[in-house]
């Protein structure tokens, strides 16, 4: 597999959007524990590129998640100046980045994770992939919330910014369903659409082993 035009512009992306978030963030302590998990996940696929290469949309997808941490990063959720200026418009209660961040922690993995369980044929059947990536999607969002607790144990006062919950009570909870949503939304929206990409890489490979 080599690296084609499309694969430097999102490298280029990824890095020119974390360099541009880590230049005055609001808060460096914040912003290193935001854009972490978007850095190991490039970390990641840099490593496993040649023995499982995912499709374009996939990558493009995971560009468009760390993205969306490297924003968070800079600004906190609490205080994105789009969706404050939302929160005008709309007379909201608070700043609703966060669940945007959480409707992309469900939607994208789940795309990542229907990659990996088609093209390695552990799972068959829709209904049983479906569950199955409802169920990986809302145990990463269970093991950021129980990351989101062990940051407030450990660092109280200071840890309000990372947790965002700007007050509301049940915002753990809300988070949880925003990514079950993106889980869901994500099966509904782009299987077809994915199963067209994977088919076209299949065609690829075949092509290449002829």
């Amino acid at each position: 597999m080599r690296i084609e035009k499309k694969h430097i512009i999102m490298c280029a992306v990824f890095l020119s959007v974390l360099i541009w978030s880590a230049v005055n963030p609001k808060d460096y302590i914040t912003w290193s524990m935001e854009v972490f998990p978007g850095i190991i996940v490039f970390v990641i696929l840099v490593l496993t590129w040649k023995r499982f290469p995912f499709t374009g949309l996939v990558y493009t997808l995971i560009l468009i998640h760390c993205c969306i941490l490297f924003v968070g990063g800079k600004y906190t959720y609490a205080h994105n100046p789009l969706f404050d200026w939302l929160k005008e418009i709309l007379s909201l209660e608070r700043n609703n980045y966060d669940k945007l961040g959480h409707l992309a922690q469900g939607f994208i993995p789940t795309m990542a994770a229907r990659e990996i369980l088609i093209r390695k044929s552990i799972v068959r059947g829709k209904g049983w992939l479906a569950f199955i990536l409802i169920c990986i999607a809302s145990f990463i969002t269970a093991s950021y919330e129980l990351i989101e607790w062990a940051a407030a144990l450990l660092m109280g006062q200071g840890s309000d910014e990372f947790l965002g919950t700007q007050g509301y009570v049940w915002d753990t909870q809300s988070d949880m369903f925003f990514a079950m949503t993106g889980s869901v939304l994500a099966i509904i929206l782009l299987s077809k659409i994915h199963d067209s990409y994977l088919k076209k890489m299949k065609d690829r490979n075949n092509e290449k082993i002829q």
